[in-house]
């Protein structure tokens, strides 16, 4: 009985856990791919697209792998809020970082 009780309970809001690191992280790299990708976009810098790609797909991968492993819903501690964002926001950073390659290779 008591361990079915242990097992039951939620984690604290402000506690961070493994999960919501791991899924924070992976958002963040996310973000930064999409500032990267503004900026390769805006200045036909084939280098910031690339890393705005590599970012992206990293953030995208990272933030799968957080949501596939949670068991879960919001408020748990398994992270899956950050995964989900940075499935979304790697999404429009490797978006931006294709358009970035596209626009350098025309550029020349």
């Amino acid at each position: 009985m008591f361990v079915q009780y242990a097992l039951a309970q939620s984690v604290g809001a402000g506690t961070l856990t493994t999960g919501r690191l791991v899924g924070t992280v992976a958002a963040l790299v996310a973000l930064a791919g999409v500032i990267a990708g503004a900026l390769a976009v805006a200045r036909h810098r084939r280098r910031g697209a690339t890393a705005a790609l590599a970012a992206g797909v990293a953030g995208m991968a990272t933030g799968g792998i957080v949501v596939a492993m949670a068991e879960g819903g919001p408020g748990t501690g398994y992270g899956i809020v950050g995964g989900l964002a940075a499935l979304a926001i790697g999404l429009v950073a490797a978006a931006l970082g294709g358009l970035g390659l596209a626009r350098a290779r025309t550029r020349v």
